[in-house]
């Protein structure tokens, strides 16, 4: 086992494999199994690469302590303890501390005060920090003193640490101040009520900043190992908690004195680190903390730790740089921008770029230009650093020969990049020198292919729309369409077409457009139907109902939906059922599939039957043979639902049977086409059930005969899964006068709204 743990601890160093938190634990717990020969070089792997984690430290400094290795011990203590401000690291600390001053008398005593009040001037503040105070008074208090004065300077000494614990916001705050005050009545009880009394407001204030602080303590998991962002939500989580416990001690809700407030701030900070060790923002708010607060010199010493912290980060770099270039120290900042800079391989160009501007602005133009000469040559130079320096020379050094120059350089080593050329368009056109820029454009243009050329020939049409006469901007449009049409292979002649859009854009300016929004509207939607006319859906296949649209047209009502989805924001009814009445009553019920949009129902089986047959004969099934005849008759339409004067004159135009609605025979005699009797029309004289259950009695004359058709109606909507939009024109029907008798006679007579067509999806 020793020889696979020391295995596991050197394979522990793979880069994939080192911040795995399960395989340290793992380790941890088998490196406290082994000798200190076997376990020591896993600690040293954890030491380094988790810095800070405080229980492994205490683990490694606990196994040399067992040993007696007092100076192994004290090597570690060093290493790590100013990395990892935690309470039971520093406790075992001082265990060590007095364990080795017990036996060298007074002067053993001396040492472990200054080990006690090293340690409070690190920790002192923590919330968990009570049993370190009480553990440094009882430490003074039994201190032998031989005189009075001794004696004097030992109640001293014990008051002022007293003093310091009770205002301190720590889970131990009421026993500390029990305590103290039980320490004052033994010195002198004449004395304990004058400084009892001062003391009072400010341990009151000390208990309620406890009581906030501990809300947000308690969103820290303590035990978490500092490991780069992965971007889990618990990482954030602790990001967040982090974040508002520094807030609240940056608010300074006790309003203590601003030196011990920074205490405690930078103490939070440290504390986060150990952490958040991997987070960039953690360390640059902590020293853009330390620069506003005017502590310049501990920002500097912040970002050089961030540094060793993150050496790739060049984020880091660039805001310790500033730091230093801010405050004076120019060659110090120098130096930040060389290493940005490294080696010719593995500099960027933002470096190169960030590098010419710091010289420039602190030693001048020649220095600049002399490293802009070095840093073209590199192999990892980009056509930015030939644009940076040109705008550079234009705009600062008013030297615009100096610019063209370096322009006409870059064009000759970039002149396949499109990006360049828009660039070097850009400062021509400020230069006024229309020539040039219709020079460099045919020059580009003859060098780029035709599928990486559309951005040119954009920029040149808007050039000659902007500065040029109408034959140039025309003939320049003409050869831009017949040059991207090479680039496309379907629809390749329609770009050579002109279309008003091409009006819009020569007479458009900034945002100020030659035809309303709706025009705008019009030409996109034709411009949409004119590239996709060879895809049309053939109408025959929404007419048979039954049949299976093909690729093609599956594709086509796709892409409308994506057309409508792009201008209004519609719910996805994908995951949208047909509400039915029966599946709360009825289990056995067959599952009727759901539809992508229940208002469109053509549309809906149509691409159903895309993907299945079967599915749609089985909608079709639970339809009587009117509702199917009708649904199979609907035309396909774009949006929610379909127009209501279209729906009516198909049902006025249609021969469809009429049934009754809650009869048995109801289907089979819409089926045959026979009309309902005068009875039935007219109720029966018995009372019956409601398919909602509720019990329905005859009633007599015009008003029963209203109610009755209510009720059919009612009965029918609450028992069919169907489409809403029928009955919604029925009782539009209804408003505009039109009964049930005249539409029967225009519709042949067959009523157009008659039985199993009342529905609803309600």
């Amino acid at each position: 086992m020793p020889e696979d743990s020391k295995q596991k601890g050197a394979d522990s160093g793979d880069d994939h494999d080192i911040y795995n938190i399960e395989a340290a634990e793992i380790l941890a717990s088998e490196a406290q199994l082994l000798p200190i020969s076997e376990s020591a070089p896993i600690y040293e792997v954890f030491a380094s690469f988790f810095l800070t984690a405080a229980k492994y430290w205490k683990q490694y400094v606990e196994a040399y302590m067992a040993l007696n290795n007092d100076e192994a011990t004290k090597q570690i203590f060093s290493r790590c303890l100013l990395n990892c401000l935690q309470i039971s690291l520093w406790q075992c600390y001082i265990r060590f501390i007095r364990k080795s001053n017990e036996k060298k008398g007074a002067e053993g005593l001396e040492e472990t005060k200054k080990a006690f009040d090293f340690m409070l001037s690190y920790v002192g503040t923590d919330i968990a920090s009570g049993p370190v105070w009480m553990e440094y008074i009882a430490f003074l208090k039994s201190m032998p003193v031989s005189t009075a004065q001794e004696e004097s300077h030992r109640m001293t000494s014990v008051r002022k640490v007293y003093q310091r614990a009770i205002i301190t916001p720590t889970h131990h705050v009421e026993q500390l101040w029990k305590d103290y005050e039980n320490f004052e009545n033994s010195v002198s009880r004449a004395l304990a009520k004058g400084l009892l009394s001062e003391w009072q407001p400010k341990v009151n204030s000390a208990r309620a900043v406890y009581r906030e602080l501990k809300k947000y303590v308690d969103e820290i998991d303590w035990n978490m190992l500092a490991i780069p962002p992965t971007g889990s939500c618990k990482e954030e989580q602790q990001w967040m908690a982090w974040k508002r416990y520094l807030a609240f001690e940056k608010a300074n809700t006790q309003r203590i004195e601003s030196a011990f407030a920074n205490r405690r701030i930078t103490f939070t900070y440290e504390q986060c680190l150990m952490y958040l060790y991997h987070y960039p923002d953690i360390w640059y708010d902590y020293a853009t903390w330390h620069a506003k607060n005017g502590s310049l010199d501990s920002a500097a010493k912040i970002f050089q730790r961030a540094l060793k912290a993150l050496p790739d980060s060049d984020l880091l770099k660039y805001a310790f740089a500033e730091l230093e270039e801010t405050r004076g120290a120019i060659q110090p900042a120098k130096k930040v921008y060389e290493t940005l800079v490294g080696s010719d391989n593995t500099a960027t160009s933002l470096a190169h770029i960030q590098f010419i501007r710091f010289l420039r602005r602190t030693e001048g133009v020649e220095a600049a230009r002399k490293y802009f000469l070095e840093a073209r040559k590199a192999p990892s130079c980009t056509y930015h650093v030939f644009v940076a320096y040109a705008k550079m020379a234009f705009c600062l050094d008013k030297d615009s020969k100096v610019a063209h120059n370096v322009f006409e350089a870059g064009f000759k080593r970039f002149m396949h990049e499109p990006g360049y050329i828009l660039e070097y368009a850009d400062f021509l056109c400020r230069l006024n020198d229309d020539r040039n820029v219709r020079a460099l454009f045919e020059r580009a243009l003859s060098l780029l292919p035709p599928e990486e050329s559309e951005e040119i020939w954009k920029r040149f049409a808007q050039f000659e729309k902007a500065y040029g006469d109408l034959s140039s901007m025309l003939k320049v449009e003409e050869r831009r369409k017949e040059a991207l049409s090479r680039t496309t292979s379907d629809d390749g002649s329609s770009l050579t077409e002109c279309t008003l859009h091409d009006v819009i854009s020569r007479y458009s300016f900034m945002d100020l457009w030659p035809c309303s929004s709706k025009d705008l509207d019009h030409l996109s939607r034709q411009e949409w139907l004119a590239k996709n006319n060879k895809k049309k859906v053939d109408r025959s296949t929404l007419i048979n109902g039954t049949s299976a649209l093909d690729k093609g047209s599956s594709e086509l009502l796709n892409t409308k939906a994506g057309l409508s989805s792009s201008k209004v924001i519609y719910p996805d009814t994908s995951r949208m059922i047909i509400y039915d009445p029966r599946q709360t009553n009825d289990v056995t019920a067959p599952e009727v599939p759901a539809i992508s949009n229940p208002s469109n129902s053509a549309a809906g089986l149509a691409l159903v039957s895309c993907g299945n047959t079967k599915a749609v004969e089985e909608i079709l099934k639970s339809m009587s043979p009117a509702l199917a005849a009708f649904v199979t008759n609907l035309p396909a339409v774009e949006g929610p639902t379909p127009d209501v004067d279209l729906v009516l004159s198909i049902l006025l135009q249609s021969n469809i049977p009429t049934g009754q609605v809650g009869k048995p025979g109801s289907t089979q005699q819409a089926a045959a086409g026979t009309a309902p009797s005068t009875s039935d029309l007219s109720g029966s004289s018995r009372s019956r059930l409601n398919p909602n259950g509720s019990l329905h009695r005859p009633q007599s004359g015009k008003r029963k005969d209203l109610n009755r058709q209510e009720d059919d109606e009612t009965s029918t909507i609450q028992s069919r899964p169907l489409p809403r939009d029928v009955f919604r024109m029925r009782q539009i029907q209804r408003a505009r006068g039109v009964s049930n008798s005249q539409t029967g006679s225009a519709a042949s007579g067959g009523s157009a709204f008659s039985g199993d067509q009342s529905v609803s999806t309600d």
